[in-house]
């Protein structure tokens, strides 16, 4: 497919999974630039309603009646199946099938300044502060992000200059087919061991991706982290560091507030540059304001609108977002899924005003599960109690493996208190026995953990 297919406005493009965060977005560029959209999904949402307002055609359930002759190419995830009916219907018929991220690069092409955050941990956040510092220096630009941030009213924002802004997934490769003017690796860290071999498997897929920068362009990473260094110190192109302990961009002087939001001063060498307070808790947040701040100062951003923009930003939803509060005890949520973004949740809530925490996690597919199982028993030790919901499948099937009370006992062998329950309304019960005033109620996971949450809120006491 030539890029010259994409400017195309009488084409009309199908998705199969519509109601993903990512496919939605990129079916909002489309729709804003008039293109013909259908997709499908398996279930109604908020998000397929909002792309049917906004005149999309949407198909609840996948069927390869979906696929009709008038459809010009069908965009699919790297979670599709090759079994998918929609999938087989369209190479019945000769459609053209691409990949989301195939799809995304192609978009990317028609930008001059593309800006791609990858690693294991923290690409929502740090897009969305790179997001509201763009926004606040005016530059117009098109914005896709992995969760819903308010500023753009959700999770996409087509704009209308050479200035794009997206995250980077290394799931199945998936950040090799796009093309960045400025490559950010946050950090390389074990994870998608259902795809990838190992960790050396991870940090070439990585340096892979650092090789799609042109020479002219720049590629930012984490200076504390030994195989983004390794990258680094291979580039062609321009590289920017950052870090606390290394890095040409480092945080000094920091301070946390009542509620673990950090004040720090950002150094180049000898020099601050600018003096920042966040509004986002924790630690790992000072680390991914600084890869925003770089990623800034290689646009040429000035000082001034990076303050102002990480200073407006809140946080996005699902990223330790404050749901509520109910009889003086406080529920958070947080999308954490990895044992090391486990940590860093726990170690910023901390921090929070608090008496116990209960922390309320739901493991996302098996897979992750069994290979990272020793990690995530020794990602619990700062909460007061933990409390497992069954496995989120997602796209995997229960082989018997692994499972949630088989974590459970390891954590318990820790010392830490932990129990777990077969459903939802089991784990709301027992937070409303056992919570108090003043503590709070971590929901934790990818899946949909976050009702239980919603739940606690909405009981009547």
């Amino acid at each position: 497919m030539s890029f010259d297919f994409i400017k195309d406005r009488n084409k009309k493009i199908h998705f199969i999974g519509i109601g993903g965060i990512s496919m939605s977005g990129l079916a909002e560029i489309l729709l804003e630039q008039n293109f013909k959209v259908s997709g499908s999904d398996m279930k109604a949402s908020a998000i397929t309603d909002t792309l049917k307002q906004n005149g999309a055609q949407i198909n609840i359930g996948q069927s390869g009646d979906n696929i009709t002759e008038d459809i010009d190419l069908v965009v699919y995830t790297a979670a599709i199946s090759e079994d998918n009916p929609e999938l087989l219907r369209a190479k019945e018929l000769n459609v053209p099938t691409i990949t989301r991220a195939e799809f995304l690069g192609y978009i990317m092409k028609g930008h001059k300044y593309n800006v791609a955050i990858s690693g294991t941990h923290g690409k929502t956040t740090t897009t969305s502060m790179v997001s509201h510092i763009c926004l606040n220096a005016e530059l117009d630009p098109t914005i896709l992000v992995g969760g819903q941030l308010d500023i753009i009213n959700g999770n996409v924002r087509p704009g209308n200059s050479d200035y794009f802004i997206t995250e980077a997934c290394e799931y199945k490769g998936s950040f090799l087919k796009f093309f960045p003017y400025i490559g950010v690796i946050l950090n390389i860290d074990a994870d998608h061991l259902d795809y990838y071999k190992d960790i050396n498997d991870i940090e070439n897929a990585f340096a892979n991706f650092s090789k799609l920068i042109p020479t002219n362009g720049y590629l930012i990473g984490y200076a504390d982290d030994m195989r983004v260094n390794n990258i680094v110190s291979h580039a062609k192109c321009n590289t920017l560091t950052y870090g606390i302990d290394a890095g040409e961009i480092r945080a000094k002087n920091i301070v946390f507030n009542e509620n673990g939001c950090a004040y720090f001063d950002a150094y180049k060498e000898s020099e601050r540059i600018l003096s920042v307070q966040l509004n986002v808790p924790g630690k790992h947040n000072v680390l991914n304001a600084l890869a925003s701040i770089c990623t800034a100062l290689s646009l040429d951003i000035p000082k001034n609108n990076i303050v102002k923009g990480l200073e407006s930003f809140n946080g996005t939803h699902r990223r330790f977002e404050i749901k509520g509060t109910k009889n003086n005890v406080t529920v958070i949520d947080d999308y954490a899924h990895h044992p090391t973004e486990i940590k860093a949740t726990l170690s910023a809530a901390k921090n929070y005003p608090h008496k116990k925490m209960f922390c309320v996690f739901q493991p996302h597919t098996y897979s992750r599960t069994l290979n990272l199982f020793d990690e995530f028993v020794e990602a619990f030790d700062d909460a007061d109690e933990v409390i497992l919901a069954d496995i989120y499948a997602a796209r995997e099937k229960d082989t018997g493996v692994v499972s949630s009370s088989m974590l459970a006992d390891k954590i318990k062998q820790r010392e830490v208190k932990c129990c777990n329950f077969d459903n939802f309304d089991e784990i709301v019960s027992h937070l409303r026995k056992n919570v108090e005033a003043g503590d709070i109620v971590l929901t934790v996971g990818a899946g949909d953990v976050y009702k239980i949450g919603e739940m606690y809120l909405d009981q009547d006491n």
